[in-house]
């Protein structure tokens, strides 16, 4: 574009469709691209033109100072659909370079197409070599969701030289090089700044290495006939706290505190009190009527020295346990639990209750050396305790989290929370794996799991079943996070949560 030419004026945009909660893999959203294409006679010219059309808008509402773009093009749908982006930039009057990968000399049908109409409206495609260093925006227009082997030599490269260049990437559909179904990075992948995903949300977007190469994640459904939908079940859900927070409605006028139950917290092994005092603290911040707290008799004065209202009982040996027990609703058993003969005898003594058990942290490690399967607890692990309770490796749990999260409730029962980015819950049986899209990097602190545990301790006090005090108390703990780390990410610590955990709790 010539210097002297004017800056081409802002468009005026609707907002796009707000984040779905359902999510598919792969091989669904290309039945449902055939459903539209072959039974309700929508060309799949069509569809390409409405997804480049989606993600040049979404281009220019987030970039509107740019002047000139760079798409990444490969040989596939995914390449029409940067070809359709390049096409309106030129029309627009924004500079535009088209770099293809592969032979173009192999595009076919409606990608092809829209390369023609490129190159008719004045484009120029030239080989991907290298990058501009002066592009405003590069559009990842290179691989599209049914990548299945890690990425080498030239293909590799490029993607390498895109996550280098100091441009903002926007990623059409899926960023490529990242699994759809899995969020396993195959090789390597872009790391985009946005990602506009069409038709169906990808399950692999939302965990594993998903949120690092998605950005942030935009959705375009379109148009296609609502109907369509029906004829797919996802395969995952997303949650998040918008979505459960009226699961927390207002309290009765004349509730008391046995209505809402007794969390036992069972942790604090010399040296470990904090964790203990951070679970407890979590279930009465979050709502349960009372915590009490079991801890190694030289913990007590520790634990229960700042807050009162935390019941702190020395307990030397298991049998001291037992009235404790007697008058809990449900036990959260692990924070800072330890590994010794006495940590041994009080998670034999919480399992032995019979009563609903949180289990995190230490008591993980004891339940892998002494296997069991349970219906009455929620696991609680992150990726390296995931790992020691299937006796695998840590990389094996983050290629594909949503087998080892089918895994952990297959071997152990009751519901499985893996933690991490993009925490999943497994309940099992005919319940779609849950994925909450919420929380932050802020969260990599220690004592963000012991919060958690409160935080689920207390809804099932509460008298939530298993798997809504699990799905709730992982986005509500995210939200709190969220809204915590508006003073910044790093250095944010467990406890910071407590202040907006409060208030979430009473939407």
């Amino acid at each position: 574009m010539p210097p002297s030419s004017p800056p081409p004026k802002p468009l005026v945009l609707p907002e796009l469709d707000r984040l779905p909660y359902a999510l598919y893999r792969a091989e669904q959203v290309r039945e449902l691209d055939r459903i539209c294409i072959e039974e309700y006679g929508i060309a799949g010219a069509v569809l390409m033109e409405r997804a480049g059309s989606a993600a040049y808008r979404l281009l220019r509402r987030r970039w509107p100072t740019a002047r000139d773009l760079t798409v990444v093009c490969g040989g596939g749908n995914n390449g029409g659909d940067g070809y359709v982006v390049a096409r309106l930039a030129l029309q627009e009057g924004l500079g535009v370079r088209v770099l293809q990968l592969g032979d173009p000399s192999k595009l076919r049908g409606d990608a092809l197409r829209m390369a023609e109409a490129y190159r008719l409206a004045g484009g120029e495609v030239a080989p991907f070599q290298h990058l501009p260093r002066d592009t405003g925006v590069i559009v990842d227009g290179v691989l599209g969701t049914g990548l299945e082997r890690r990425l080498e030599g030239r293909w590799a490269d490029a993607l390498a030289a895109i996550n280098h260049h100091p441009a903002p990437v926007l990623a059409l559909d899926i960023p490529s090089g990242l699994h759809s179904d899995t969020g396993e990075v195959m090789g390597i992948a872009v790391e985009a700044e946005a990602t506009l995903s069409f038709i169906g949300l990808k399950q692999g977007m939302f965990t594993g290495s998903g949120p690092d190469c998605c950005g942030e994640i935009h959705f375009d459904a379109l148009s296609i006939p609502a109907a369509t939908y029906a004829r797919a079940i996802a395969s995952a859900r997303r949650i998040d706290w918008d979505r459960l927070r009226s699961l927390l409605g207002p309290r009765r006028r004349t509730a008391h505190k046995g209505t809402f139950g007794h969390v036992l917290v069972i942790g604090g092994a010399p040296g470990f009190s904090g964790a203990a005092r951070l679970a407890g603290e979590a279930a009465a911040r979050s709502g349960a009527g009372l915590v009490s707290l079991a801890t190694h008799p030289q913990q007590v004065a520790a634990v229960g020295a700042d807050r009162p209202e935390l019941m702190c009982h020395a307990i030397s040996d298991s049998s001291e346990l037992r009235p404790l027990l007697e008058r809990a609703t449900v036990v959260a058993v692990g924070p800072g639990l330890g590994q010794s003969p006495w940590a041994q005898a009080l998670w034999e003594a919480a399992v032995g209750s019979g009563l609903p058990l949180v289990v995190d942290a230490d008591a993980l490690n004891l339940l892998k050396d002494a296997p069991q399967y349970r219906d009455r607890w929620v696991l609680t692990p992150h990726p390296g305790e995931a790992a020691r309770l299937l006796g695998c490796g840590t990389g094996e749990i983050q290629r594909d989290r949503f087998l080892a999260a089918e895994r952990l409730h297959a071997r152990y029962g009751g519901v499985a929370v893996l933690k991490g980015a993009g925490t999943l819950v497994q309940a099992g049986g005919n319940r779609l794996p849950a994925i909450c899209s919420q929380g932050n990097p802020g969260m990599a602190s220690g004592g963000m799991g012991d919060v958690l545990t409160g935080i689920i301790a207390s809804l099932l006090a509460q008298g939530f079943g298993l798997e809504d005090a699990a799905c709730t108390g992982v986005c509500l703990h995210g939200a709190a996070a969220d809204a915590a780390a508006a003073a910044g990410e790093r250095g944010l610590l467990a406890s910071d949560l407590f202040g907006p955990l409060r208030r979430l709790a009473n939407p």
